[in-house]
Parts: C-alpha cells; structure tokens; sequence
C-alpha cells in the first residue's frame, strides 16, 4: 500500500514539475507549501492506517496465543487429573494389597499363638499329671516306708517271741537262738532285697529306658561313618622282583640304612611283587612307606640317596601332619584349638586302636557327643570340642609313661582348655566321681564309636582271653553251673542249678556278675548277662 502512494507521488511530481515550468517563482512556493501540507496529511493518514492495522494484527495474534495457551493449559490440568487418579488408584490397591498381606501375617501369627496356647496348655497338663503321679508316688513311698517300719516292729516282737520259744523248745541257750534267728531273717532279708531290687530296676527301666534309646538312636541314625582296616604293616607293591636285590644292596647295606633313619623293619621274603614295612609308631611306618615307593620309582636306591629321600618325605608328612590337624577343625566346627594341639591331632591321623583309626574314631566321637548334647539342650560346641580332644594323649602314649587319658589330660591343661575338657580327657573310660555331665556325654560317645560294627578289632588270643575271663567271672558266684560267652562275647549265658538258688537270688547273682565284669573287665560297648534257671522233671514210660 505504502509502495502505490509513492507511485502516485511520483507522477504527481512529474505533472509537477511540468506545470512548474510555467509558473513564476511565488507560485512555486504556494504550490510546494500547498503540495507540502497535503503531503503531510496524507503522511499522517498513511501513518495512522499504518499503526491501526499493526494494532489489529498484534491483537488477533495475542488474541490467538491465549487461545492456544489456555487449550494446553487445559490439556495439561486434564493430563495432570488423570496422572493423579491412577496414582491414587496404584496407591489405593497397593495399600489394600499390604493391609491384607498384614491380615494374612496377623492370621498366621494368631494361628500359631493358638496354636502355642494350646501346646502350653497340654505340656501344663502333662507337668500337672507328673507332679500329681510324683505325689502319688511319694505319698506312696512313705506309706510303704511306715509299712516297713510296723514289719520291723512286728518282726522285732515276733523275733524275740520266737527266740523265747526256741529256747524253751529246744533248751538252747541265748547265742544258738540268737544264730538260728539271724539265719532265718537272713534268708527273708534277701528274698525283700531281691523283690526290692527288682521292682527298682522296673521303675528305673520303664522310665528312662525308652528315652535313653531314642536320644542314641537319633544321634547314631544322623552319623554314618565307614569301618576302618588299618594294621601295623604296610605292603609296598614292587614292579618287577629284580627290585627286592637293590632294595637290599650289596652285603644288605641300602636296607640297614633304610632301616636306621627310618626306624622301620623291612619285609622282604619270598613273596613275589612285595615288600613289607613294620612297625608300631604309625608315623614312621607312613614315612618309610612314601619314601620306599619313592626310591621304587626313581630307580637310584643306595645309602646317601636314601637318607635324601627319607629326609624330604618326613618333612612332607609333617607338613601333612600340621595341615590335617587345621583341617580337622573346620570339619568338626571346633575352632580356637593351639597350634600344638592341632599337631597333635595331625598325629593321630597315623595312629589306630584296636584297628580303628584314632583321629577318625576322634571326629566321629565329636560329631555323637555334639548331637546328643543338642538333644539334651546343652553347649553342642562345648560337647564337640571334648568329644574330639578325648584321645589325644594317644598322640603322645607311645614316646611318654603313663595312659592317654592322664596324659591328653595334662595336655590340654598345659594350653589352658576348659575345667569340662580337661575332665572329659581324664574320665571318658570312667565316669565316677565326675563333676561335669560333658564327661558322662564324651564316654557314651567314646563307647558308641567304639562298639559299632565294623569299627574296631582285636587279636585272636586277645579276643579268647576276654571270653575265657568272662566265663570264668560267671563261675566264681555259688550255685552257677555252667556259663557261656555268646555273640562275640556281647553276651553271658549263666545257667543256674534250680535247687539251690531260687528266682530271687537268681536276680541277685545276675546284678553281681554284671557288676564283677564292669569292675574287672575292659571291652568295647556293652555285655548282656542272661541268666537261665529251669526244672527238668524227667520220667521214662517203659
């Protein structure tokens, strides 16, 4: 627009300028004033056309804008209410998901409440029952206690009745009666005693027989171990007979040698493919053994070799020694045992008792006495450590005097273990005059490990001398007439002559042999004396 009014200038300037040439010069000035003033208006109109249309535009514009700003606006507050709801619906369902998660453990956690109340309420019932049965019994016992004092009276008067009329009967004076009397209460006191011994035994097994049991029987079914063969000679398989010739070297000096830093006798006979190690200290029998099947395999066999190879071997066993005894820690969970302790542990690796290797006789004692600890609710660990340190004076019995239980005992009393070991060490074969219950638990495991099949194994004479002695303990007893050691000597058949002893003294000779064999006699578990009374009445129809 602004474009055509410069157009327009332009050609009225054109007519302008032609019509100026043929005016006079005053006229010119009119004209320009004239032409000056109506430029201006219309400059002015131009200008204020100009601004009014900018105005309406800017307007429409902003107009436009607060259209599209209030539309996102309200986009936005919709989007905003949306987003809120299902926050508020995510939240809902989430505090409604763990109201009733918090319901249910409320539920469970009143159900089993319940469910203790009622256990409470039955054990309550139960230690209710046991006192009043104790009640019972005790109301029992004094009643049968007066009972016995009113036969003591009674039999006091009737003693001295009949004392009187003995003596007027028979004219015997005052100590004949006093003896025929004594006699005759004698005989009647050991009837009472042996009715009384046997109703104790009844009681004492009806009570605590099946508890005893069940409490074993769980802690041997959760431990199984395997049976063990070691002896006191090792065999060394050779890979051609030609060997045993530089085994022994020229006029026997490689095997003297072998055997001098060794401490080993070596075997070799006529037995083709092997030679024997012998000896008694475990240890140094396992050290010849590795270092002969060395030589064996390097072929170099003679006196400053050996002495090498020997040397070398011990130390690897040493090593062995130390490392085994750290790993028997960690195995059993026993753990701030002394470093010299843990060797002597090592040790027992090559040590064995009647053919059961002592360190694993020793773990699996760890493992019975911690089991039947927890069972009985006392220290499992405490029980462990005992079970396993109670044999550790067999380390040491071969070099040193005295038995192992007296010297493991001074062992662990040099290294500061507890009062509870030290005593299980020093009483695990007996449990007399013990202190601690940890001693009684120890033996029973010791007594376990050692009587189960498999476990252990004695020597033939050895095993005939225990048999032998048992029967003899069984005829030493008045009135036995026979006896005879049964299942591997576990088990005692007594036979008695019917006609001088009765049933009751049958109960008393039992109870007296079984207490001569724990006295007398050392042997693996248990040993079950059966004593056998019987009448045979025999007639011939001819």
């Amino acid at each position: 627009m602004i474009e055509l009014y410069i157009f327009h200038a332009q050609i009225l300037a054109a007519k302008t300028e032609n019509i100026f040439s043929d005016l006079t010069q005053l006229e010119i000035i009119g004209i320009f004033a004239t032409a000056f003033i109506v430029g201006s208006f219309i400059g002015t109109v131009v200008f204020y056309l100009i601004l009014k249309s900018k105005k309406k535009s800017a307007l429409s514009e902003s107009q436009k804008i607060r259209n599209e700003a209030e539309r996102d606006a309200q986009l936005l507050k919709q989007e905003a209410q949306v987003s809120i709801k299902e926050e508020i619906l995510t939240k809902r369902e989430d505090f409604e998901k763990n109201i009733q998660e918090s319901r249910s453990e409320m539920k469970e956690l009143e159900r089993r409440l319940t469910k203790r109340e009622d256990s409470l309420d039955r054990k309550t019932d139960l230690i209710e029952q046991k006192e009043k049965n104790i009640e019972r019994r005790e109301q029992s016992f004094a009643d049968k206690e007066k009972s016995l004092i009113q036969k003591k009276d009674e039999l006091n008067a009737l003693i001295e009745l009949q004392t009187k009329k003995i003596m007027e009967i028979s004219k015997l004076n005052e100590e004949e009666a006093k003896t025929i009397v004594l006699n005759q209460m004698r005989d009647e006191m050991r009837d009472e005693e042996a009715h009384l011994i046997t109703r104790v035994q009844e009681r004492v097994r009806e009570s605590h027989e099946k508890l005893t049991k069940e409490l074993l029987f769980t802690s041997l079914q959760r431990l199984a171990t395997e049976q063990t063969t070691e002896s006191t000679t090792s065999t060394i398989d050779l890979p051609q007979d030609d060997m045993k010739g530089r085994i022994i070297g020229r006029d026997g000096r490689n095997i003297r040698t072998f055997e001098k830093v060794t401490g080993v006798d070596v075997i070799v006979d006529d037995t083709p493919g092997i030679v024997v190690v012998s000896a008694f200290d475990s240890v140094r029998r396992e050290i010849a053994r590795k270092a002969m099947e060395k030589l064996i395999f390097d072929g170099r066999i003679h006196p400053s070799h050996i002495e090498e190879v020997v040397r070398v071997t011990r130390k690897e066993i040493e090593k062995e020694i130390a490392e085994r005894g750290k790993n028997v820690m960690f195995e059993t969970s026993v753990h701030g045992i002394h470093p010299q302790i843990q060797l002597l542990l090592g040790r027992l690796m090559y040590r064995t008792s009647y053919g059961q290797n002592v360190l694993l006789h020793s773990i699996e004692v760890s493992h019975l006495s911690g089991m039947i600890a927890g069972e009985l609710g006392l220290n499992v660990k405490l029980a462990k450590r005992c079970g396993l340190l109670h044999d550790i004076g067999k380390a040491i019995d071969q070099e040193q005097e005295g038995g192992h239980p007296e010297l493991g005992a001074e062992v662990a009393k040099r290294y500061r273990e507890a009062p509870e070991v030290i005593e299980s060490i020093l009483k695990h074969h007996t449990t007399q005059d013990a202190k601690y219950i940890y001693s009684v638990i120890t033996a029973s495991a010791d007594a376990i490990s050692a009587a189960r099949p498999g476990a252990r194994r004695e020597t033939w004479d050895r095993y005939i001398k225990r048999l032998e002695r048992l029967e003899e303990v069984a005829l030493g007893f008045d009135g036995v007439e026979n006896a005879y050691a049964i299942q591997a000597g576990r088990e005692l058949r007594v036979v008695v002559d019917p006609g001088s002893v009765s049933d009751d003294m049958a109960i008393i000779i039992s109870r007296k042999i079984a207490k001569q064999i724990e006295e007398e006699l050392t042997y693996p578990g248990e040993i079950r004396v059966t004593l056998i009374r019987e009448t045979r009445i025999v007639e011939v129809a001819r």
